[in-house]
């Protein structure tokens, strides 16, 4: 029998929170994640986050940072460069109950989403050099995402959930870092440590799934259906939530290009 060698399909970043995601060619991991990952995040007036489980046509804007800033963009809007030094206020942010401080002061791109949404946003950046942590890992920058610095699915995982939904679903639905094949579905579940090429990651929890799951990239919409949570529900419930895909932390940094082998280097049983 030939066993299955797990690899890495693809890398996303998704440099908004909530926004549209971007395929990445090559990346640089680090203990905070991929590059520019989550680094700014739309929020309301107390600095509270705001994502696509309010607003759903936030996936519809595209955000390409750079070094200096960021480009927003969205179909029928003028594009709007975000300047690093526009940020020129600290603020004190919050994400799922996690109080740290950022910064604000961008009075074009508050503009700009809040035109766009149609609700008075502003944006956040989380500075050079975050101030966050993840909760149980102090040692462990973290950025505007929602606890861990990076999330794995396996492509199997989802070629299941379709099957049993009975449609496809864009893998970017589900907001993964790393997608990896060639292995079979949810054996991610199992995994507690990997290699990928010189970075060794651990998976540290399973991601509970919410509403936001049931909302089209390429559209921006909510389903009526409730698709994928209410399959999901039948055969992914925990004590914790519906499970999909596993949180991770790397302890090692390294370059990442899809299609290395992803060694698997413990599991559970």
């Amino acid at each position: 029998m030939t066993l299955l060698q797990p690899v890495l399909d693809a890398l996303y970043h998704y440099p908004v929170k909530s926004m549209a995601g971007l395929r990445l060619d090559k990346a640089v991991l680090t203990p905070q994640g991929l590059p520019f990952d989550r680094c700014w995040m739309v929020a309301d007036a107390r600095g509270r986050f705001v994502t696509g489980r309010e607003y759903p046509e936030l996936v519809l804007v595209r955000a390409n940072p750079a070094a200096d800033g960021l480009t927003l963009s969205a179909a029928g809007r003028p594009g709007l460069f975000v300047p690093n030094t526009a940020f020129n206020r600290p603020v004190d942010a919050t994400v799922w109950g996690d109080a740290f401080q950022a910064w604000e002061g961008a009075a074009e791109a508050d503009a700009w989403i809040s035109g766009f949404i149609g609700a008075p946003l502003k944006l956040l950046w989380t500075g050079i050099d975050t101030t966050r942590r993840v909760c149980t890992e102090s040692q462990v920058p973290l950025s505007f995402a929602d606890g861990f610095p990076l999330l794995l699915i396996g492509q199997a995982s989802l070629d299941d959930l379709c099957a049993r939904i009975g449609r496809p679903l864009a893998m970017t639905r589900f907001r993964p870092n790393l997608v990896v094949s060639g292995a079979p579905p949810y054996a991610e579940d199992s995994w507690t440590r990997i290699r990928i090429g010189d970075a060794v990651l651990r998976i540290v929890k399973p991601c509970e799934r919410c509403v936001f799951t049931t909302v089209d990239p390429d559209t921006g919409t909510r389903g009526l259906d409730q698709e994928p949570l209410r399959t999901l529900a039948t055969y992914r419930r925990t004590p914790d939530g519906v499970i999909f895909g596993q949180n991770l932390v790397a302890d090692t940094a390294s370059v990442l290009v899809p299609g290395m082998p992803v060694e698997i280097l413990e599991a559970r049983d």
